[in-house]
């Protein structure tokens, strides 16, 4: 079914390409990275026919090497606010918290993205979005100074702003100023390269974290990666070096699989990029600052709370027997352990769906004769009358986010937090309460079921964890 075309998809449509050609004119690697996505992505197409068969009944086929998510730091409450405010516009929504102060990065943080299947069918671009934790910088005196830096900034200007409070008004914006307002949006993530900050305080800074100092050194968060979908992220992985493009040590997420499960995610080593700082007497210094790249990832089944719960046990304990190096020289071991490790989570879509461990989006086939009677799915599934086709998962994984982040924050850049998740804090911050992913999913797969159930007048009863 061709999905409905809304002005909020308009927009961010509109914003995903408009970011893509600038993210490409700032990070020319990043054009790389997509050139080989999309050959990689046609290499598989081409060999597996079922694939391309599958993927145009249930996804964008034609836009699948397109960007899929970007990620963004923010670093106050009411930057936080206004992000939300302004992707409102665009049709995204706050998906799911995600701590990742556990994983020794001091954000949590949200996934703006579209909720419904059709939004999602025209265009899935979606953002993470990670709020800084000054609560978590040990220095009381940087984290004041920290903190009176990041309130004397305005990091959107003041016609997105007003857009954005009409569009809240008028409930649409019009085509003159829907352009506009992405335009005007674009600037929060657009690079620059002076900081607002002189040296010292950026050495201060990135000494207690670089992410620290990438937050609070700037005017603006600038977007830090983008993210094309790919079909085969071992085959990127492999073919980056020769393609120029330097690629961290290992793939984050889970092994290689038949039927793919979650995320799985890998990057280019982040950019050392030119900085201007303003120290005393106006003095202009020269200084570099690490911290975009460019990301791949391939999507999964989304995992019910009994799946989710047996891949994080199983992940546990690859961490208690191997974890990866910073600098990739286990990169190989790491892999041979994930992958032992994970055959014991379900490698077959029947297994997966008959064990309760992933989500499943139901059709009718065109193999109803006839009005059927009160039977159960299995029995239908058997017989060819109903399908089952994995849902995609649409959100992040926080172990694996903090693994890309860390790969970019240098070989030896290890810290730890204690961990200390703040969902509600979060949520106030936002200004609203974030959409649970395994309830959103649940209620897809239990709308597809009942939409087979009316369409062929049967009564059954089904239930899903």
């Amino acid at each position: 079914m061709k999905a409905n075309l809304t002005v909020a998809d308009q927009i961010r449509s509109a914003f995903s390409a408009a970011m893509s050609v600038m993210y490409r004119n700032e990070v020319p690697a990043y054009g790389k990275l997509m050139e080989l996505v999309a050959q990689v992505n046609d290499d598989v197409l081409v060999r597996n026919p079922e694939l391309r068969i599958r993927l145009s009944q249930t996804d964008a086929l034609a836009r699948i090497s397109d960007e899929r998510h970007g990620a963004i730091r923010v670093g106050t409450r009411s930057e936080l606010t206004m992000i939300r405010r302004i992707f409102a516009v665009m049709g995204m929504h706050p998906v799911g918290y995600y701590d990742l102060s556990t994983a020794g990065v001091p954000v949590h943080a949200t996934a703006f993205r579209p909720i419904g299947e059709e939004p999602l069918s025209v265009n899935p671009f979606r953002v993470f979005a990670s709020l800084l934790r000054l609560d978590l910088i040990a220095d009381e005196a940087l984290r004041r100074e920290a903190a009176a830096i990041l309130e004397a900034r305005q990091i959107f200007t003041a016609e997105a702003i007003a857009l954005t409070e009409k569009a809240e008004c008028d409930g649409t914006l019009s085509a003159p100023d829907a352009k506009r307002f992405v335009s005007e949006v674009l600037e929060t993530f657009r690079w620059h390269g002076e900081a607002h900050v002189n040296s010292g305080m950026y050495k201060r800074l990135h000494d207690a974290h670089r992410l620290i100092a990438d937050v609070v050194s700037f005017r603006g968060p600038h977007i830090n990666h983008l993210t094309p979908r790919t079909l085969d992220i071992d085959q990127v992985q492999k073919l980056m070096p020769a393609n120029g493009i330097s690629p961290k040590a290992v793939i984050e997420g889970p092994p290689r699989r038949r039927c793919p499960i979650l995320l799985r995610q890998t990057s280019f080593k982040a950019l050392e990029e030119p900085v201007k700082f303003w120290d005393v007497g106006n003095n202009l210094g020269m200084g570099a600052h690490t911290a975009r790249f460019g990301e791949v990832e391939q999507r999964g089944i989304a995992l019910t709370k009994k799946g989710r719960a047996l891949y994080d046990e199983l992940l546990r304990e690859v961490h208690h027997r191997i974890r990866p190096a910073p600098d990739g020289s286990n990169a190989t071991e790491y892999q041979t352990v994930l992958s032992e490790i994970f055959q014991a989570f379900p490698d077959s879509w029947n297994d997966i769906r008959r064990l309760q461990l992933g989500y499943f989006r139901y059709t009718l086939t065109n193999h109803v004769k006839r009005k059927i009677g009160s039977v159960d799915v299995e029995a239908l599934i058997a017989e060819g009358v109903i399908r089952f086709d994995p849902i995609t998962y649409e959100d992040f994984l926080p172990v694996s986010a903090a693994g890309i982040f860390q790969s970019n924050l240098g070989d030896n850049a290890q810290h730890t937090f204690e961990a200390n998740p703040s969902q509600k804090n979060f949520e106030s911050d936002l200004g609203v309460p974030v959409l649970d992913e395994f309830d959103h999913y649940a209620a897809m797969e239990q709308a597809s079921l009942d939409a087979c159930l009316a369409a062929s007048t049967l009564t059954l009863a089904a239930e899903r964890v």
